[in-house]
């Protein structure tokens, strides 16, 4: 059982009704994370609007679902680990990449670097080394690709905390983060 409230569409307060019609009109239905964020409809937008804003960037989908895999498994989170599985596996990433996902790496290069960036960063709390940051640099991404990284992990954090603190009931098939 949910330690907060996973609103429905009927007792969610009226603005919180207006982003679920949002979302069930990209994505057919409301994710429990999102009925959870409800409880305090500024969250839900300010989480959508990051997720919106962070779309506009330079990294395409899969480059922002791989750095919520890794997220999901460096803070050990079960349900962004299912929900990002569920969303990779639609963009066609294969099963064997979204466990390296999960765990930090990438068969591809440039993503790899990525994914070993933000996983210092999650894991020192942005207090990465010198070493670390030139390691990125070196490995081709520019200050705007760091800056993008870091912002994508962050968006995650919130929500992988938010579940945390919730223990959001797993709406899509469940995959474990520590495990996969």
């Amino acid at each position: 059982m949910t330690r907060l409230t996973q609103l429905t569409d009927e007792a969610a307060a009226p603005a919180a009704q207006e982003l679920f019609a949002a979302i069930k009109s990209k994505v057919g239905m409301v994710p429990n994370l999102y009925r959870v964020l409800a409880n305090e409809p500024a969250a839900l937008a300010a989480n959508l609007g990051i997720n919106e804003a962070l779309g506009n960037g330079s990294f395409d989908a899969k480059t922002r679902e791989a750095i919520a895999l890794v997220s999901a498994g460096a803070n050990n989170c079960d349900y962004c680990a299912s929900a990002h599985t569920a969303i990779s596996k639609s963009l066609k990433v294969d099963q064997a990449e979204i466990s390296a996902r999960l765990h930090g790496a990438s068969s591809d290069p440039k993503l790899d670097v990525i994914l070993k960036f933000a996983k210092a960063v999650i894991d020192k709390r942005g207090f990465v080394s010198d070493d670390e940051l030139a390691a990125a640099r070196n490995g081709g991404l520019n200050e705007g690709e760091v800056v993008e990284t870091i912002a994508n992990v962050v968006a995650n954090i919130f929500t992988n905390y938010v579940n945390h603190v919730a223990e959001t009931e797993i709406d899509f098939p469940e995959v474990k983060a520590n495990a996969a």
